[in-house]
């Protein structure tokens, strides 16, 4: 059995498709998700001005994502995660958000 999220890594959980999935922001995640996003810089002010879109943030946790399920496509990660609801997918983006501002 894996472990869950740590907060001391600066890991966060989400509930997908009844899943916990772990989600960490490791540097080679988030060089890979500003490749794909542009600055995250800038994804942090659209999101702290609602300007998020979802696609924006299921591409963050997508490259943030640890472990994920043998199987899992980047497609079905994303119904999940739209069929969960963006009050449950919100702790998981403040926390990853707080970590790209403050590092480790």
């Amino acid at each position: 059995m894996k472990a869950g999220a740590n907060p001391a890594r600066g890991e966060a959980s989400l509930r997908v498709a009844g899943a916990e999935l772990v989600l960490r922001p490791s540097f080679a995640a988030l060089v890979a998700a500003e490749a794909e996003l542009g600055p995250l810089f800038a994804l942090v002010e659209r999101a702290a001005d609602g300007r998020l879109g979802v696609g924006e943030m299921v591409a963050l946790f997508w490259h943030c994502l640890r472990d994920p399920p043998e199987g899992l496509t980047r497609e079905a990660f994303g119904e999940g995660v739209a069929a969960g609801g963006l009050a449950a997918a919100t702790p998981a983006l403040k926390m990853l958000l707080g970590q790209i501002l403050a590092g480790r």
